[in-house]
């Protein structure tokens, strides 16, 4: 065993190393991929910077819209109801205007209230009762007198009302928008 383990001992001491080669550079081949694969590849990545861009445009189209001025609503004559003269209404008369979806009420001391349709319980078309000289509801009976004032409930406030004015004797009720209102005000009403 002793002569074994000299002889390795002696054969790796003899053993003459040789100084190591310089590296040659071997050019990096890389696998060919299918054309199909490639083009796919370039597609899909194409077509994700199409829509990341599509979105960003679509974000700035709608910051740049909440953020442009809007044009104040011009007071135009579509929104304008021309009800006539002052003379063709009776004091104490309640007219009703199909296009306008008004009442047109002229009280007793000759002042002008132009009066929603709708009952402001839940909406529902009040019709004028001439005999009973009030509006009654036809969905829960809510009843309101010549001013829109509540009469009977459930109807929480008194009947919307819209701006009228006076111009040359002509009567003008501007529907552009109604006007809401808890109580009947003095205010409210337009005289000739």
């Amino acid at each position: 065993m002793s002569k074994s383990r000299k002889r390795s001992s002696r054969t790796r001491g003899r053993a003459k190393r040789q100084p190591a080669e310089p590296a040659r550079e071997v050019p990096a081949v890389e696998p060919e991929a299918p054309e199909s694969q490639g083009s796919r590849r370039s597609f899909l990545g194409k077509l994700w910077i199409g829509i990341a861009g599509l979105a960003v445009v679509e974000l700035v189209w709608i910051v740049v819209d909440f953020l442009r001025p809007r044009a104040a609503a011009q007071e135009s004559d579509s929104n304008i109801l021309v009800a006539g003269p002052v003379e063709r209404f009776e004091p104490s008369s309640v007219t009703a205007f199909q296009e306008g979806r008004i009442y047109l009420s002229r009280l007793e001391d000759g002042g002008f209230l132009a009066l929603s349709r709708s009952c402001t319980h839940l909406g529902c078309t009040v019709p004028w009762n001439d005999d009973e000289s009030r509006f009654v509801c036809p969905c829960h009976a809510s009843a309101y007198d010549e001013k829109g004032v509540v009469l009977n409930p459930p109807a929480p406030r008194p009947l919307d009302f819209y701006a009228v004015r006076i111009e040359n004797g002509i009567v003008k009720v501007d529907l552009s928008k109604p006007l809401k209102r808890r109580s009947f005000n003095a205010a409210q009403v337009t005289y000739a």
